[in-house]
């Protein structure tokens, strides 16, 4: 959980400039909130990958448990041919 602490403190930490940016205007905060969210953006994608290498180890490590076949698929229905053009009738 430290992870969401510090994924909750970097957000808390952007509220002032998110006011002051778009509230006053103030320009050089809409700088900071730029340079935060890229913070919070690599953070993240820290995060995932830490998320799903704990994961994919987990599952490396459990025992292979009676796993079921995927059931086959059932085989497309054959295309209805055209009908047949019918020969032009005499008059």
């Amino acid at each position: 959980m430290n992870n969401f602490s510090k994924l909750k403190d970097l957000v808390m930490s952007l509220e002032d400039d998110f006011s002051k940016f778009y509230d006053k205007n103030n320009a050089a905060a809409g700088t900071r909130v730029r340079k935060g969210m890229q913070e919070l953006k690599t953070m993240a994608q820290a995060f995932r990958t830490e998320v799903q290498n704990t994961k994919n180890a987990g599952a490396a490590t459990a025992a292979p448990a009676a796993k079921k076949a995927a059931p086959a698929k059932k085989a497309a229905p054959a295309a209805k041919a055209a009908p047949a053009k019918k020969a032009a009738a005499k008059k």
